[in-house]
């Protein structure tokens, strides 16, 4: 037989291994999310470790990178694995899904890993798991305080009572709680008139602009716990400024985006609220609306935590329609031309110190405020770096994270002393609780600047 001849019994497509082939179930059936697509991307260049805020303060942190696709593969080769309660120090900023070169999920992966070490290793009956579902589960505080705000207010910050709370709960004294409005966003919302109301201040705006008073412009407000029970007067610019715009808004039945759960592990809580939020949200995109958010926390939980952690009907249709309140504006309408042709004065001429938080440049929203009032006559908007804040919600509330969230924001504090402005802005409340916490300055939402410079 020459050289060029195939012997007459060799299949060079299959090969030949003498049994019928069955591949090796590598990792059995389950109902959880595959990551393995996501960790077998990571190729271990660890560059989630030095973009990571915490890993920077806290040495014995381990990163990332270990929490999410290492921490994974060892799970998934040995089920007696537990997962290492280091988890619950990773913050939630997300910066390491932002830094990944590789796409890799790590956030939703630090997410489940945490999920599971709460479920089924840590103590409920533990002081830290009792503090950590109260501090995840602010909505439930934030309502009964809304009750009787003037009590809540003294309550909460009164010395002996916060030192009793720090001994006991390990909820940091050093941080002013903060006040809870006398009315909520839902109350002056009901008691404007609600959806209707606005529907005929929308009619109006669009006969002001020469649009067909029947256009189809209008939203759904996911206003979140802290403009609802905190700081109405974001949600109120919101609702003015779309109207501004001629957008019906309407203010769905709607419960906490989950942030705070997710950053404790709290994922059957987050669940619940998530069922309804959705639930409400997709309903109403069906009818044409889209879903926006004043808050960048709750628009990254809407858009990227929801499809990433939940399988529930309609959760893939509502991120995809899910938007940034400013972000929203910027797209559908001619928003830079309106704040050029605009301007400021009164208690809003200011000049301001803006931090981007975590959640916004994940969404890419970064710069947006920056190049947005570059050229509004009367404010100045000034960037502090792209530094974390450290409080990341519920992280800088625990006491034995309060010195590791002060040095994290360090930065931003020396880079609002330097500049020119001494009031702050961000779209994030918690980022503004910290901002004030370490400069002591006002902290005001882009979204009363834009109100302040384009409704009358």
């Amino acid at each position: 037989m020459s050289d060029a001849e195939t012997p007459p019994d060799f299949d060079p497509v299959a090969p030949n291994t003498g049994e019928e082939f069955e591949p090796v179930d590598v990792f059995p059936d389950s109902d959880d999310f595959d990551l393995r697509p996501g960790a077998d991307s990571c190729y271990k260049c660890s560059t989630c470790d030095t973009n990571c805020p915490v890993a920077e303060v806290d040495d014995d942190f381990p990163g990332p990178k270990f929490q999410g696709p290492e921490q994974w593969r060892l799970k998934q080769s040995d089920d007696d694995h537990e997962i290492d309660d280091s988890v619950m120090d990773c913050s939630n900023c997300m910066r390491c899904d932002n830094a990944c070169p590789s796409g890799v999920p790590l956030s939703q992966m630090h997410n489940t890993a945490r999920g599971e070490y709460v479920s089924e290793q840590m103590d409920k009956l533990s002081v830290e798991y009792i503090r950590n579902r109260i501090l995840a589960n602010y909505r439930t505080s934030a309502f009964l305080a809304s009750k009787v705000p003037r009590l809540a207010n003294f309550a909460m910050n009164f010395g002996p009572a916060r030192w009793v709370m720090e001994k006991t709960m390990g909820i940091t004294s050093e941080r002013d709680f903060p006040a809870f409005a006398k009315q909520t966003f839902r109350d002056w919302w009901a008691d404007r008139g609600g959806q209707a109301q606005s529907r005929e201040n929308a009619r109006a705006a669009r006969r002001r602009r020469g649009l067909p008073e029947d256009a189809d412009k209008k939203v759904a407000y996911f206003h979140g716990c802290y403009s609802n029970y905190n700081t109405p007067e974001v949600g109120k610019a919101m609702v003015r400024v779309y109207e501004e715009f001629g957008y019906e808004v309407v203010a769905p039945e709607q419960k906490c985006s989950g942030t705070p759960m997710f950053a404790n592990g709290m994922l059957d809580d987050a669940r619940r609220h998530a069922e309804t939020n959705v639930s409400s949200m997709s309903e109403l995109v069906d009818e044409g609306y889209h879903a926006i958010a004043s808050c960048t926390s709750c628009s990254m939980a809407l858009r990227q935590e929801y499809p990433e952690l939940f399988d529930i009907d309609g959760i893939d249709k509502v991120a995809e329609n899910t938007f940034e309140a400013v972000e929203y504006l910027r797209i559908h309408e001619d928003l830079k031309g309106e704040v050029q042709a605009a301007d400021v004065d009164g208690d809003l001429a200011e000049e301001f110190a803006y931090h981007a938080p975590c959640h916004s440049r994940n969404q890419g929203l970064d710069r947006q405020a920056v190049e947005l009032f570059r050229d509004l006559d009367g404010a100045e908007v000034e960037d502090v770096g792209d530094s974390c804040s450290g409080i990341s919600g519920t992280y800088g509330w625990k006491e034995e994270k309060y010195e590791k969230s002060m040095e994290i924001g360090e930065e931003m504090f020396e880079h609002m002393e330097h500049a020119e402005g001494e009031t702050g802005m961000t779209e994030c409340p918690t980022c503004a609780m910290q901002m004030e916490h370490g400069s002591g300055y006002e902290i005001r939402h882009p979204l009363e600047l834009l109100e302040a410079a384009l409704v009358e």
